[in-house]
């Protein structure tokens, strides 16, 4: 590292750091950040009221917080504020010796061996999907997903079917709309207020509690172990204490599996429809894949290692349209990173996207190309150049489990349907907790 200076690095400066609090507000901050690496380099530091950020644009650093040093830096405390309502104390947003406890707790829902038995259901439910399209039918993909995808976490992880699964995906947009809001307003009077917005919120809030809990009551009251996340949740033992998870506990770890473990792949797959829509060269060149590999017959586990194309499908996509695009922490102890001193309580901000559109590590980085992602594509690009998924002890717990799902639905789904952009179809981004397509992503259907 280079010499240390107590000189602070170059950044973006306003007034009281109202123009810089403007510049985080809906997809402003993405184009704020880029900026900021553009001009800053390696790292940028900025103030939003007392709080100092430091956002990190160089893989190495980026690696030694979320690798070589993780216990020196916590959640960003606004999220643990901001999504405390709906996800609790969780994996993401817990820390520590807790954090570690409970992703002890979990990890076995999430071994190798149990998500292979995952494939089969991820399958056949995307097949089922596509019965209740029509063809010459135009469908919101991303509520399409949101659907489907939901109905695959809560039965391979809860072995339960959603009731009304429209019903809870709004309540889950709106839960996440929310989250995101309180995480750049530090006070929540606005929540407050007796307005018909707030009023659908406590509903939405209502009925995911309702739904959770259901889970959780009437396994308990059953007390059968059905090798699900969900019984592995109740009937944990920590090795080290003899402890088990209270009905809380449970509670905010399947709430934060069930909302995160779907959002982020389908996010994943509406932005794949979207390119692979836009790109059709790519298209064909996977359905060649499919043809050749699956010759029309569902995809099962043991098809994953032949279906390369549509990884790297997948791994562009995420490159582009990064479902989790950015990571807060919070300084435990001062640190130094980039020749600079951080102290205490500073903020450091990793953008997966803003990596992800670096042209150092990616030529021409707006163009869908998954050719960059062919065999020994990880010898070529800096491992945190690349990082969907986080990295270190707080890598996403179900990394795989969330790959394997996207390759399956996108296989099941290409085999037999053809999407093409409705006409006048607004593409943005809406960059909140995850990076949706702020309009939706109306598609029409032509079965092949």
């Amino acid at each position: 590292m280079a010499a240390l200076t107590l000189n602070y690095p170059p950044g973006p400066k306003s007034r009281a750091g109202v123009g810089i609090f403007l510049n985080l507000l809906d997809d402003r901050r993405l184009r704020f950040m880029l900026r900021n690496r553009e001009e800053y380099g390696d790292i940028a530091c900025f103030k939003v009221g007392p709080r100092r950020i430091y956002q990190l644009n160089n893989p190495d650093d980026i690696h030694y917080v979320l690798v070589e040093n993780p216990a020196a830096f916590y959640k960003s405390p606004n999220l643990k504020r901001a999504a405390k309502e709906t996800i609790g104390n969780g994996l993401l947003t817990s820390d520590g010796e807790f954090h570690r406890r409970q992703r002890k707790l979990a990890q076995p829902a999430f071994h190798h061996k149990r998500i292979a038995s995952y494939a089969e259901v991820m399958a056949r439910y995307s097949s089922d999907h596509l019965e209740e399209w029509l063809d010459g039918g135009t469908y919101d993909m991303s509520h399409e997903m949101m659907t489907l995808t939901m109905r695959i976490v809560a039965r391979t992880l809860f072995d339960a079917d959603v009731q009304d699964a429209s019903a809870i995906g709004e309540a889950i947009s709106l839960g996440i709309e929310t989250t995101a809001q309180r995480i750049v307003r530090p006070n929540d009077w606005w929540l407050k207020l007796p307005t018909p917005r707030n009023r659908k919120r406590r509903a939405a809030s209502a009925l995911l509690e309702q739904t959770i809990m259901g889970f959780i009551t009437e396994r308990r009251q059953s007390g059968e172990d059905k090798g699900d996340l969900l019984s592995m949740l109740l009937m944990a033992v920590d090795e080290d204490d003899g402890g088990s998870m209270t009905d809380q506990q449970a509670r905010d770890e399947a709430m934060t599996l069930f909302i995160a473990g779907h959002e982020t792949t389908a996010n994943a797959l509406t932005w794949a429809l979207y390119l692979l829509a836009t790109h059709p060269a790519v298209e064909a060149r996977l359905m060649e894949e499919l043809d050749s590999v699956l010759n029309g017959r569902l995809p099962t586990f043991a098809d994953m290692p032949r279906l390369t194309y549509t990884q790297q499908v997948i791994n562009e996509t995420m490159r582009l349209y990064p479902p989790a695009w950015t990571i807060t922490r919070e300084v435990q102890e001062a640190v130094e990173i980039g020749g600079y001193h951080i102290a205490k309580g500073d903020i450091v901000l990793m953008s997966q996207y803003v990596m992800h559109h670096d042209p150092r590590w990616w030529p021409e980085p707006e163009r869908f190309q998954p050719e960059r992602f062919a065999p020994g594509w990880e010898a070529r690009v800096p491992k945190y150049a690349y990082f969907p998924f986080g990295g270190g002890p707080r890598i996403c717990i179900g990394n795989q489990f969330a790959q394997m799902e996207a390759v399956l639905i996108l296989a099941t789904l290409l085999q037999r349907a053809h999407l093409t952009l409705a006409p006048a179809q607004r593409i943005a981004l809406a960059p909140m907790v995850t990076l949706r397509p702020k309009y939706g992503m109306r598609m029409q259907v032509t079965m092949r």
